[in-house]
């Protein structure tokens, strides 16, 4: 039931502020109040999301005997390694779309700076080496 509210919550942090802003008259004032919404629903889904897992509730698959048993507190250490590679690699997919972009066209009037421009591709990519490397932390310390 709790999860639920944070995902509505969530979906809301995104969808209340869109509409406040289409449908206000004075951007200024809609545009402070879509923050200040959104600010108070990140921070509440935060404190939902820290009970959830410190609450350490025994959580048990639909089956038989001899299901192996897993806290919400594991659950949400695997759900928080997907989502950090998940947003590393999409992070790095932009960035290697810009970076690569620039150096092509970097290249294409001097050729003495495919080196440098490589470089700045490859620091792209290391956007995403480095969600994995923390993804790996969180799964080696459950």
């Amino acid at each position: 039931m709790l999860v639920s509210v944070i995902i509505v919550m969530i979906v809301m942090s995104f969808a209340v502020p869109a509409i406040i802003y289409v449908k206000g008259n004075n951007k200024i004032r809609s545009a402070k109040r879509a923050l200040a919404f959104n600010i108070g629903t990140y921070f509440s889904a935060i404190v939902a999301a820290n009970i959830i897992a410190f609450a350490n509730i025994p959580v048990f698959a639909a089956g038989g005997a001899g299901v192996a048993q897993i806290s919400v507190g594991t659950g949400l250490a695997y759900i928080a390694a997907a989502l950090c590679t998940f947003a590393s690699t999409i992070g790095a997919g932009i960035a290697v779309g810009a970076s690569t972009t620039a150096a092509i066209g970097a290249i294409s009037e001097n050729e003495k700076l495919f080196g440098k421009a490589l470089i700045y591709v490859a620091m792209a990519e290391g956007i995403a080496l480095y969600g994995l490397l923390v993804s790996i932390l969180i799964i080696n310390n459950i």
